[in-house]
């Protein structure tokens, strides 16, 4: 796909994501691998108004080669894409059910959401925590870092999920299930839910693959 293909991908994903709420105002942030480096969308924009020509453009140093300034968490980014060679596209995303989640006090931190249903385990798998790092802190790029290259996706506590895919669709599709995850277990959290087993999950990991 071209460079200008991929720009317009970026519009249409972050405009769909944000006219369902899944992210609001300025929050939320997009990026796309290309050839040369990085697409990113620009700090403090909205991912519902989002100009394709002014989709920040980065080299692989993480200079700034056009547009506007990429978003502040634009190392966030570049620590998931060097863990994962894979990896097409990265979602970050403020969304209320996964940001609740991260909130809670009793969650495993080695794997946050239960296995619930079977589309969660084939496009997330396990999903740890990320201890909390103010916005813009790259301290946060060093502890993404440290799990990437096992976790296709990673929740910062009281911030959000972090998700990469093969290509910019894959990423939304699978931020879109952990949400929905994320939301069926605040629900189903007091009535000891019936999870897939691991004989069950086993099956799913061997059979589909992530990025």
């Amino acid at each position: 796909m071209s460079e200008n293909a991929l720009r317009k991908e970026i519009v249409r994903f972050g405009r769909s994501m944000f006219d369902r709420g899944l992210t609001g105002g300025s929050s939320g942030n997009i990026s796309v691998r290309i050839e040369d480096g990085w697409l990113m969308t620009p700090t403090g924009s909205s991912l519902g108004n989002l100009d394709p020509a002014r989709i920040s453009k980065l080299a692989e140093d993480g200079r700034l080669v056009s547009g506007d300034p990429p978003t502040k968490e634009h190392f966030l980014h570049r620590a998931m894409y060097e863990e994962r060679s894979s990896a097409g596209a990265i979602v970050h995303l403020h969304s209320t059910h996964s940001v609740a989640v991260s909130c809670l006090p009793d969650v495993n931190p080695a794997n946050v959401l239960p296995p619930l249903t079977a589309y969660y385990v084939m496009k997330i798998g396990k999903l740890p925590l990320i201890p909390y790092y103010r916005p813009g802190d790259e301290g946060l790029g060093d502890a993404i870092r440290g799990l990437a290259g096992k976790h296709s996706a990673v929740l910062l506590a009281n911030h959000g999920p972090v998700v990469a895919g093969k290509s910019l669709e894959a990423a939304v599709y699978a931020t879109e299930e952990l949400e929905e995850t994320a939301k069926l277990h605040l629900l189903l959290h007091a009535h000891n839910p019936r999870v897939l087993t691991e004989t069950q999950i086993e099956e799913l990991e061997r059979i589909f693959t992530r990025d």
